[in-house]
């Protein structure tokens, strides 16, 4: 440690000598307000507020991962790692701070705050890092401005912090900027304004009303004026209204458009698909995971790719009952879904999650929902393949879903015309507890516990005792003792822009749509 000490010093020296103008009172300023974290709790409660869906997801784990830093940093090797704060004769009493920290000179836990929050940011998207990064090296850089910290203790606060960050994604994999490949179909119709469109605004599928006062149906009427926007009332029977956008869609030679989450999405691409319509997915659930992988996270996104006509033809997969079909012809008692389809114990926890969500929110019943799930569930018996099988769950998704190894969070590819095929073995002595292990130590790959298959078809007999199926996240009760899950590659087409739009520069011009409409309705 001593000539990284002298170097320490002398570097501190320097800095306690020199005058950079412009730096006071900015720097104090800032190191000041970024005490417990607070700054950058403000910086992620404007990526929520101003921001679309990638900025909260950044803003959550630039948040996740500060958190994680400041445990590592001030409950663990500051107090491993005892160092003495820098002597302050040569800084400024100008520079310096109203309270001197008294714990551990390293590492620098501001400085691993910053790290973390910006590395975090930027692991979700870069546009955003390149935003939050300048603030982040100003904090660390201060703590050696206001002699508090050696220039060590700042890199390796930066270090920790980085790599606090990086270590988030073994548990939570971070979801590509680029969305998922799919073929370009150039028969969508441009429609200018949404001339044509016909949408479906289901509202009761998750979010209630769009930021800024707007509901979901009045933000799709300011960004597509031309559209025609049917609202789905919990009263109102879904089906029968999306048959009637449908029917009004063919009749314009326009496309269907579907607000709400991923289970609205289902019904509506396989009625889009039967009619040979386009489909329009605004993101207007909890989850959106088709709307994510498709590439349209925001509405503004769908509305600019209707505008161009720009779309791409995805695989749409289907579940057909053997007794009715046994070649899989997609005749009647077939069901679709665009993400995925599921046996064993999710769909009781669906079920058990929302005969309770009314009184506990969505996301508490859902824990509930796991931990009584994990408690009573038991193995079932089925035929995968021809192959008799006790399995606790078994997953197949619409496409490879990636990471690998780990529980399904993204698709690369919407048109491989594969099925993704994982299973939770029942046979495994202390299955669920060697599972849980696996997924929190991020080692579920390794588990032999977990299988994962990629096949064009799967054969499912023997469901006499599972009534219960559940599609794209809803739970569908059928009778039907034998399933054929195969694809229908290419079968839905589906607008998304071209090339990946700028959220900032759309959430821009939407503000300025909406002051504009604000001003107009004062005037009258």
């Amino acid at each position: 440690m001593g000539p990284i000490s002298d170097i320490d010093r002398q570097l501190f020296a320097r800095v306690a000598a020199s005058r950079l103008r412009g730096a006071h009172p900015l720097l104090p300023r800032l190191s000041r307000a970024a005490d417990h974290g607070k700054l950058w709790f403000g910086a992620a409660a404007v990526l929520g507020t101003v921001g679309g869906r990638t900025a909260r997801r950044a803003a959550l784990r630039g948040v996740g991962s500060l958190a994680a830093a400041s445990l590592a940093s001030n409950l663990v090797v500051k107090w491993t790692v005892e160092r003495r704060r820098p002597v302050m004769d040569a800084v400024p009493l100008v520079r310096r701070l109203r309270r001197q920290p008294w714990t551990s000179s390293f590492p620098s836990g501001h400085s691993a705050s910053a790290a973390a929050f910006a590395t975090g940011v930027a692991i979700e998207s870069s546009r955003y890092g390149t935003l939050v990064a300048p603030l982040a090296a100003a904090v660390a850089a201060s703590r050696v401005y206001v002699g508090v910290h050696y220039p060590s203790d700042v890199v390796a606060g930066v270090a920790l912090g980085a790599g606090a960050a990086a270590l988030t994604c073994r548990w939570w994999p971070p979801r590509p900027e680029v969305p998922a490949q799919a073929r370009p179909r150039v028969s969508a119709p441009a429609m200018p304004k949404g001339e044509g469109l016909v949408v479906v605004v289901n509202h009761g599928a998750g979010n209630g009303a769009a930021a800024g006062g707007f509901t979901d149906a009045e933000q799709l009427q300011l960004l597509l004026p031309a559209a025609e926007i049917l609202e789905c009332g919990p009263d109102d029977d879904f089906i029968a209204l999306l048959g009637q956008a449908a029917r009004r869609a063919t009749e314009r030679a326009g496309a269907l458009g579907i607000c709400g989450g991923d289970g609205s999405v289902n019904a509506a691409a396989a009625l889009a698909a039967e009619r040979g319509l386009p489909l329009a997915v605004f993101p207007g659930g909890t989850l959106d995971h088709f709307a994510l992988d498709i590439g349209v996270p925001n509405f503004e996104d769908t509305a600019h790719a209707v505008t161009e006509g720009d779309a791409v033809a995805v695989d749409l997969a289907r579940a057909t009952p053997l007794a009715r079909g046994d070649g899989g012809d997609g005749g009647d008692g077939t069901s679709h879904f665009v993400n995925t389809f599921s046996l064993g114990f999710y769909p009781e926890l669906v079920r058990i999650r929302e005969s309770m969500q009314g009184r506990l929110g969505k996301w508490p019943a859902a824990a509930v929902a796991l931990g009584r799930v994990l408690r009573t569930a038991t193995p079932m018996k089925i035929e995968v393949n021809g192959h008799p099988r006790r399995l606790w769950v078994l997953f197949v998704g619409n496409g490879g879903y990636s990471p690998e190894g780990f529980a399904p969070a993204y698709r690369e590819q919407l048109d491989d015309g594969l099925l993704d095929v994982r299973a939770i073995d029942g046979d495994q002595p202390l299955a669920r507890t060697r599972l849980l292990f696996s997924a929190l130590t991020g080692t579920l790959g390794r588990s032999r516990v977990y299988t994962t298959r990629r096949m064009r078809q799967l054969r499912l007999t023997g469901l006499h005792a599972l009534d219960t199926r559940a599609y794209d996240g809803e739970v569908a009760a059928e009778p039907a003792e034998a399933l054929l899950i195969d694809k229908r590659p290419g079968a839905l087409t589906v607008y998304r822009p071209a090339q990946p739009q700028n959220e900032l520069l759309q959430r821009a011009r939407t503000a300025a749509a909406k002051a504009k409409w604000w001003r107009a309705v004062l005037r009258k």
